[in-house]
């Protein structure tokens, strides 16, 4: 029996598109909730209480105290999530019956993934939730197995673009004018080039044009978060997007050992190297690691500068700078996917109404996000966004931005087949690995040798 209910045919509608298209539902969901947000915010209210997430833990005793003290929290939560999401789903015509116990389902399991990557051991190491919960997928999928009808609450797109719209409500534009020319500038650079190099690289391997995208927008902007927004806007294939999003926390785990040992050896100053960083990093929770671990040589007197400047230089190239084109490429490679390869592909010639309908909405719910924030922000000082606007405003945009990802990412792997794969992960790794050494050499240039005394001269 199909899960979507009977009598519901999406493509007989036009403007209805907006209540029973999965770009519009996320864009609904997401902006809503920035709204709610914000309205909360002006009002001296804060979504904490129902934004939980574990946090860091050492011993099962700690974890099972958590989740005790937290379980009223958990369970309103999950039904806040089922109610949207369900809603959503049943707009669409899916089943309410079939959609619910299924989510039920991948909320428990990613309820479990989040306390795992809160342990401390996880944590030392970097081993954040949507890597865990990509492979416990793959493991349940490919060893276990589930019934196919559950897949009705396995939609990567959905989660992955809701996600992405909660996204651009943490980088309003105000960012921009906070982080300065020269951060913007190389981080710009570095973008650019990374992206043209991996790309190119990859084509010449002879890899899927929409594959090479994600593999390029991984290395030039923010790792994991590009892949899954480039996914959604030049329609990738379902059994690429692992292969990127594994290439990604691969390097971006090696650099925060190979970035502060390289920084330490060759005694750059604290700011040049945060900067480097920031520039050669393809995770935020990785170049922070790598920054802070940079900072304790500072610390010590080992390296010129202080701790604060090399996180500042970090936040500025790579958190603000190389972030904010997650954005931009997603944009620009929807347009290229849809009016040059799949006009190519279908041997026909798209015109301006095709294009809109085609083109994914959800990156106009990242820009409206990312407008709306800096709106609300727009008489906010540096420092007040930091001590207060962060905590009680952005926190909860990200907690929740987090569970969307490791929503998608536990369906990817629940729904991907390793025999999928093909054999295009070798090529991928060395097309990804020529932008991770292009990217290491053109960020110690732009750091240490072109904008040096800027970085070193950087005050927080």
């Amino acid at each position: 029996m199909s899960d979507r209910q009977p009598g519901i045919d999406a493509s007989r509608y036009a403007w209805d598109e907006i209540w029973l298209k999965e770009d519009w539902w996320s864009v609904w969901l997401g902006l809503g909730f920035v709204v709610l947000t914000c309205i909360c915010f002006t009002k001296g209210i804060t979504l904490d209480w129902i934004a939980v997430t574990p946090t860091r833990w050492i011993t099962s005793a700690e974890l099972l105290s958590q989740m005790q003290g937290n379980a009223d929290r958990y369970l309103a939560q999950c039904a806040a999530m089922t109610g949207l999401f369900g809603i959503a789903s049943v707009a669409m015509g899916y089943r309410p019956t079939v959609f619910v116990p299924a989510f039920i389902l991948l909320y428990i399991l990613s309820l479990m993934i989040q306390a795992a990557s809160a342990w401390d051991g996880s944590l030392r190491y970097n081993v954040e939730a949507p890597l865990i919960a990509l492979v416990v997928g793959l493991l349940i999928s490919n060893v276990i197995g589930l019934p196919r009808v559950l897949d009705t609450a396995f939609r990567v797109e959905f989660y992955i673009k809701t996600g992405i719209v909660l996204l651009g409500a943490t980088l309003p534009i105000t960012l921009l004018v906070w982080a300065g020319p020269i951060a913007i500038l190389q981080a710009s650079i570095a973008s650019i080039v990374t992206f043209f190099v991996i790309f190119k690289v990859a084509r010449f391997l002879e890899l899927d044009k929409r594959l090479a995208a994600m593999l390029a927008a991984g290395g030039a902007v923010c790792g994991v978060s590009a892949v899954i927004a480039v996914a959604g806007a030049v329609r990738a294939r379902r059994e690429d997007m692992p292969v990127a999003i594994t290439l990604v926390v691969f390097w971006a785990i090696v650099m925060i050992v190979v970035l502060p040992l390289l920084a330490r050896a060759w005694f750059l100053h604290a700011g040049v190297a945060g900067a480097w960083i920031g520039t050669s990093e393809f995770a935020d929770a990785a170049g922070f690691a790598a920054a802070q671990s940079y900072g304790a040589f500072a610390r010590a007197g080992a390296v010129a500068g202080t701790p604060e400047q090399a996180i500042w230089a970090f936040t500025l190239v790579k958190v603000v700078g190389r972030d904010i084109w997650i954005g931009i490429w997603a944009f620009a490679l929807s347009l290229i996917a849809v009016t040059r390869w799949e006009a190519a592909e279908t041997g026909t010639t798209i015109d301006i109404a095709e294009i809109w309908g085609r083109f994914p909405k959800f990156i106009v719910g990242f820009f409206l996000a990312s407008l709306l924030m800096t709106l609300a922000l727009r008489d906010v000082s540096f420092a007040d966004y930091n001590q207060a606007v962060r905590p009680t405003l952005i926190a909860p945009i990200n907690t929740f931005r987090g569970w969307a990802f490791t929503f998608s990412f536990l369906s990817i792997g629940l729904t991907t087949r390793l025999k999928e794969f093909g054999g295009v992960s070798g090529n991928a790794f060395l097309a990804f690995s020529t932008g991770v050494v292009v990217n290491l050499v053109l960020g110690f240039v732009l750091s240490a040798v072109v904008f040096a005394d800027y970085w070193m001269a950087l005050s927080p």
